[in-house]
């Protein structure tokens, strides 16, 4: 996501001690130093520029990996329904139980797509302001892209499908805020509602920065205590960030990314208490920039299928190492 919109104020300016922090991300991913020599290893440099997707710009440069079962089922290598199969369920329905009976059985886990490939089609429907608490922000926006023009819209739902299949196969109920089936949002304190209502166990947003080039790596966004109208997010700030730094640390290892290089001061942590999707959750939650789409080595990263299945797994597996404490 560009930090332009709803949820993507630039954030303040802060430095994180090193230490606790970071040693609890090596110690989840010992393998770190050798995931880094790879991250370096892809891609070439390029230039940057707008960080909001162009109306209308679809193409990409997908990789030849091979999704989960069910992403594979229902999608494209993009993240588009395939022609020939089913409709997918509204997102407003209710969350269908997990049919496996493995390790997350009993478990709500709420994924949130960022953004919605139709946005730029509706402006005066993202635009309108809604209430997040702190103040009043508008209900969503388009997202960014790479310069090719993949967006970041489909980047989300292709990683949320395959999120989805790892998940339910491991017996969890799933339930995704769009599933593209929405003409636009939904807005930002619908999303958060979502999974409240659902009464989910953790939820994830989704995304991808817009930042410029030269600008890499993943962060987690967690949380920060807030206490203003109708957000209070001090009941979930420790949860969440449990979560936030089990995902880090599961990310790194399974896609060999390394923490964003200009934001977390090297941790791949950051707390903001601007993002409506997180000061009005009521349950675990946490937003994951998952590369930048400006920058040509990570794009090359976030246009492969078959790096966006490592990102879904690793993802995946953090939410699971949380869910079993």
């Amino acid at each position: 996501m560009s930090y332009v919109g709803p949820d993507f104020d630039p954030p303040q300016p802060r430095r994180f001690r090193r230490g606790p922090l970071t040693v609890a991300l090596a110690a989840l991913v010992p393998g770190a130093l050798a995931g880094w020599l790879v991250y370096q290893a892809v891609g070439d440099d390029s230039g940057g520029g707008s960080d909001r997707a162009a109306p209308g710009s679809s193409s990409s440069a997908p990789g030849s990996g091979s999704p989960s079962s069910r992403a594979s089922a229902s999608t494209t290598d993009d993240g588009r329904p395939s022609k020939s199969s089913a409709p997918a369920p509204s997102s407003s329905a209710p969350a269908a139980p997990g049919s496996g009976s493995g390790s997350l059985k009993g478990k709500v886990i709420v994924i949130d797509p960022g953004h919605n490939q139709s946005n730029f089609q509706h402006t005066s429907e993202i635009n309108r302001k809604v209430n997040i608490g702190t103040n009043w922000k508008e209900c969503d926006t388009t997202g960014t892209s790479t310069n090719a023009g993949y967006t970041e819209a489909r980047f989300t739902l292709d990683v949320a499908h395959r999120m989805r299949a790892i998940l339910e196969k491991q017996g969890a109920t799933v339930k995704l805020t769009q599933d593209g089936d929405r003409s636009f949002g939904p807005c930002v304190d619908e999303r958060a509602r979502i999974g409240n209502t659902a009464h989910a166990d953790a939820v994830v947003s989704i995304h991808a920065d817009g930042s410029t080039a030269g600008n890499r790596g993943f962060h987690v966004i967690l949380p920060a205590s807030v206490h203003a109208g109708a957000a209070d997010t001090r009941p979930i700030v420790a949860s969440s960030r449990d979560l936030g730094e089990r995902i880090a640390g599961l990310f790194v290892r399974e896609t060999g990314s390394a923490p964003s290089n200009y934001v977390g001061d090297g941790t791949g942590l950051v707390v903001r208490k601007d993002l409506g999707g997180l000061n009005l959750s009521t349950v675990p939650k946490v937003f994951i920039e998952c590369g930048n789409m400006r920058d040509s080595k990570d794009a090359a990263l976030l246009t492969s299928g078959a790096w966006r299945e490592k990102a879904a797994r690793g993802i995946s597996e953090g939410i699971v190492g949380f869910l079993h404490g």
